[in-house]
């Protein structure tokens, strides 16, 4: 699905795919809540002021679950098990439970080291001199490497699973969408009942485990996870624990180089690699939207009408630049005071692979500034493409001179 489009009039110079910012920021001078087509996912209510977008992300009238859409009738048959993004409490707080505890931000620190292993010897693989592009060669190897060895996906595997991913992250075609999850389904399936018969200390391992103690549900009686739910949870983890990392990486490297200011200044200090992540977070989020969220019930949004069934999406980028909340937003800048951007979500569904993502990118970040002390863009860095859907937003590519 590409980025909505406004039902109302908005500048004609204004392209939501090219220029998704000045599309926000012409929403936002509006009013909080607007209404907009989605290409393949129909009208929806588009939430873009900060306050509006925090409220709506804990109000419980807003349900995750799709059966609460007016226009449901099925999954369509594509649909990848049942996951914490598709589901409400209580079942949603019981499947993110059983999760919570490998990304606790101890559990990231046990990490680091592999991470920095993984990243240096992505290093080591690019050209000491010349020009490579950044995002084939560090920016997603390194999320895909980490989060495929947590979940016990072999090596021979990878490039298959990240191309179904990157698919259903970004589609090109419904189609290709559908093929692409029916693929990654019979994959994971046949996976999880590999790590069921042989189990090993991978994380899907341990979650498939749950499958057959009746301990763990989340009510008396209920049993541990369903087949649906454990496919579910393998496919969440897989797809969101590194495709949001990629563009989190390559959009922060691509906003310093597009700011020497920042970027010298972030030499001369390093200790600002996670004020610079923060940032990157909240100028040019690689989360745009979080998912659909369908109105249980009649409801009052920001001084909107929302009527029960109804779709809504929150963008988590537009809330990000509201002037009333940051000041000067569209001023990329290290050292702002971190704190209140909502890249990562906010409320119950807040991203569960934050600590993660963040590690990830800071130590990406500072290897590869200390190996190339001379980046620059190897092409305009108008003529780069940027791949946009309705949730997400990120570089295809990105060449740099290395030195």
């Amino acid at each position: 699905m590409r980025a909505p489009t406004p039902k109302e009039p908005v500048p004609e110079d204004i392209d939501p795919t090219a220029d998704p910012y000045a599309f926000y920021a012409a929403l936002r001078a509006k009013g909080p809540v607007h209404r907009v087509h989605v290409p393949a996912g129909g009208d929806s209510w588009l939430v873009v002021t900060h306050e509006a977008v925090r409220r709506a992300l804990t109000d419980p009238r807003l349900r995750n679950d799709i059966r609460h859409s007016a226009t449901w009738e099925t999954d369509g048959g594509h649909a990848i098990g049942r996951n914490m993004l598709q589901s409400d409490p209580p079942q949603h707080t019981w499947l993110r439970r059983l999760a919570a505890g490998h990304f606790t931000p101890g559990r990231i620190a046990g990490l680091r080291p592999r991470i920095e292993a993984v990243a240096r010897e992505l290093l080591a693989e690019l050209p000491g001199q010349g020009t490579a592009d950044l995002v084939s060669g560090y920016a997603l190897p390194l999320p895909v490497t980490v989060i495929c060895e947590m979940l016990g996906v072999p090596v021979a595997d990878r490039a298959a699973f990240h191309t179904w991913s990157n698919e259903l992250a970004m589609p090109t075609t419904e189609k290709a969408a559908a093929d692409a999850a029916g693929a990654l389904a019979g994959y994971l399936t046949e996976l999880i009942a590999e790590k069921t018969r042989a189990p090993d200390d991978s994380l899907l391992a341990a979650l498939a485990t749950t499958a057959d103690d009746a301990s763990t549900g989340p009510g008396p009686g209920a049993g541990g996870l369903t087949p649906e739910e454990l496919l579910g949870m393998a496919f969440l983890l897989l797809v969101a624990g590194h495709e949001t990392t990629v563009n989190l990486i390559s959009a922060t490297l691509h906003s310093l180089l597009a700011h020497p200011d920042q970027l010298a200044r972030l030499r001369a200090t390093p200790s600002l690699t996670s004020g610079a992540v923060e940032e990157s977070l909240r100028y040019n989020s690689p989360v745009h939207a979080g998912t659909f969220r369908f109105a249980a019930e009649p409801m009052d949004l920001a001084g909107t009408r929302i009527d029960a069934g109804d779709a809504v999406l929150v963008s988590l980028a537009a809330a990000s630049r509201d002037p009333l909340t940051f000041p000067d937003p569209d001023r990329f800048d290290i050292t702002r005071r971190p704190g209140g951007h909502l890249g990562f979500g906010h409320g119950p569904h807040h991203c569960l692979g934050a600590p993660l993502a963040r590690a990830e990118a800071t130590i990406a970040l500072r290897l590869l500034l200390a190996r190339y002390p001379s980046l620059t863009f190897a092409t305009d860095p108008t003529d780069l493409t940027w791949r946009t859907s309705t949730l997400l937003r990120g570089l295809k590519e990105l060449p740099l001179r290395l030195g």
